[in-house]
C-alpha cells in the first residue's frame, strides 16, 4: 500500500460531523510528514468517498482545500463541513476539541 493510500484509508475513517488533523493522521501512520499528508489529500481522486474536507489544521483552522487556499475553495470546504453539522466561526471549527476525531 502506498503512502497516499494509507492517508486516504485513514481519512475514510473520519465520521460525518467530525474533523481530524494532518497531525492526527501522521500520528496514526507514525509519521511526521505532515506536508506529504497534505499533498496526498490534495491528490485525492476519490472525493467525496474519501472525505478530505474533514482534515483541518491542528489549531482548528480550516486551511486549504483541493490544493488551494483561495476563498472559493475554502468556502466550498466550509459548506461541506456545515452540511455535516460542523459549526465554523470565522475560519475555525467551533468546539474543536469536541469535534476532533483521533485514531
Amino acid at each position: 500500500m502506498t503512502f497516499n493510500q494509507r492517508v486516504w484509508n485513514l481519512c475514510k475513517r473520519v465520521p460525518k460531523g467530525k474533523v481530524t488533523t494532518y497531525r492526527e493522521i501522521g500520528r496514526a501512520m507514525r509519521s511526521k510528514a505532515y506536508r506529504a499528508i497534505g499533498q496526498a489529500l490534495r491528490r485525492n481522486p476519490h472525493a467525496p468517498k474519501v472525505p478530505c474536507h474533514r482534515v483541518v489544521a491542528s489549531d482548528g483552522t480550516i486551511g486549504g482545500f483541493k490544493g488551494c487556499a483561495s476563498g472559493k475553495t475554502i468556502n466550498e470546504k466550509i459548506k461541506l463541513l456545515k452540511k455535516e453539522g460542523v459549526i465554523i466561526e470565522g475560519k475555525k471549527i467551533k468546539k474543536f476539541s469536541a469535534k476532533l476525531h483521533q485514531f
